[in-house]
Formats: structure tokens, C-alpha cells, sequence
């Protein structure tokens, strides 16, 4: 009897916060083994969205301590159904100015939920991708850092603008 009420319990915890996320569309990560090489790009494929809607998207960076620095830059694409392509180049902040880590996690790994996009509409129908690379260099240097060590999985989210 105790069994059956253990589970029972576990099974209505594990139903609330299931329930508790109604905002997400999408939300998928992509594992980066060890090293994040500048020329490998991450893909998401998002699939059909609904055209009367609004949404606002994440980009997801799981980083360990391997990670060397207090910003992160990144190259993002949009490539919409009928072929047109929104490139943007983003700047996070990492680290607060106390090298602290910024994000959410207990121990090596820190999850950050960074702003990419607000309030976007995909008026095209068809199916959608988001493409993520790396932009990394090192102060003074032309070159791009070839693998970056740090980044453990990076993300994608796509979340309802009202619920």
C-alpha cells in the first residue's frame, strides 16, 4: 500500500510541474562535445508555427567551468520556408564582473536563458530553421577562436507571448 502511494504522489509532483511550463513551442538542445569548432554550426529545425501568433525566443547555453570567458558571441540565421534569411550577430554576458558565474545550476554546469527575438510572427507557411555558431576571438586577434572549450549543449526555445 505504501508503494501505491508513493507513486501516486511522485506521479501528481511530476503531472504539476509538467504542467507548469504552458508558454513553450519548442525547446531542444543539441549536446557540443567538449569543443565547439567556429565553422560547426548547430541546427534547429522548428518545423510549422502558427501564423497568428506572437513568440518570443531563446537561445539556451549549458557552460561548465571549462569556459574562459565573461562574454559569449554568437552568429544566429533564420531561414523562413520561401528562402529569406534574418542573420544576427549577438553578445551575451556570461560572467558577472566578479567572474561568477550568471545562470541557473548547482556545480560545474550553469543554464542561461538568453533573449534572442520578441514578439515574432512567422507569417510564411512551411517549416522553419534556426542556425547557431560561435563567434569567439580573442582580444587583438583577426582570427576566430577554432575550438572553443566550455559549451556543453546549446538551445533553442520558442515560447507563446501570452498564455
Amino acid at each position: 500500500m505504501h508503494k501505491i502511494s508513493a507513486f501516486l504522489i511522485l506521479l501528481l509532483v511530476f503531472s504539476v510541474f509538467a504542467g507548469c511550463d504552458k508558454k513553450r513551442v519548442f525547446d531542444d538542445y543539441k549536446p557540443v562535445n567538449g569543443e565547439w569548432h567556429k565553422d560547426s554550426i548547430i541546427n534547429f529545425e522548428l518545423g510549422k508555427l502558427d501564423s497568428l501568433r506572437s513568440y518570443n525566443l531563446f537561445i539556451n547555453i549549458r557552460n561548465n567551468n571549462d569556459f574562459k570567458y565573461s562574454n559569449l558571441f554568437l552568429i544566429t540565421e533564420i531561414r523562413f520556408p520561401q528562402g529569406k534569411v534574418i542573420t544576427d550577430t549577438l553578445e551575451y554576458e556570461m560572467a558577472a564582473p566578479s567572474g561568477e558565474w550568471l545562470g541557473k545550476g548547482f556545480g560545474d554546469v550553469k543554464e542561461n536563458k538568453l533573449w534572442y527575438k520578441e514578439n515574432v510572427r512567422f507569417d510564411e507557411p512551411g517549416n522553419y530553421q534556426v542556425h547557431i555558431k560561435h563567434a569567439m576571438r580573442k582580444n587583438g586577434e583577426v582570427n576566430g577562436i577554432d575550438n572553443l572549450q566550455g559549451i556543453t549543449h546549446v538551445g533553442f526555445r520558442i515560447e507563446n507571448t501570452s498564455e
